[in-house]
């Protein structure tokens, strides 16, 4: 059941973080729900490096949503080098 949660969370995340990043990023409804669950994953390393959470803590949802931002910066500043 945890996974389905975190499937469903992801893809909310990644909606959020999708609608405040400007510009327009061509994804689908799965590269949305990845780039929410990586959001949390980076969120929580990054909480965790900066003594914000404690070791095995999940981000928090602003937490998740800021870590999707991130993300999603890179990747496109990463597509804007290739093109």
């Amino acid at each position: 059941m945890s996974i389905i949660i975190m499937i469903i969370v992801g893809f909310v995340v990644g909606l959020i973080a999708r609608a405040l990043m400007p510009g327009d990023q061509n994804m689908g409804i799965i590269m949305t729900t990845i780039l929410g669950i990586v959001g949390a994953v980076v969120a929580g390393y990054l909480g965790q490096a900066l003594g914000w959470y404690a070791p095995g803590e999940p981000a928090g949802w602003i937490g998740s949503v800021v870590g999707a931002v991130i993300v999603l910066f890179v990747v496109g500043f990463i597509a804007r080098k290739r093109a």
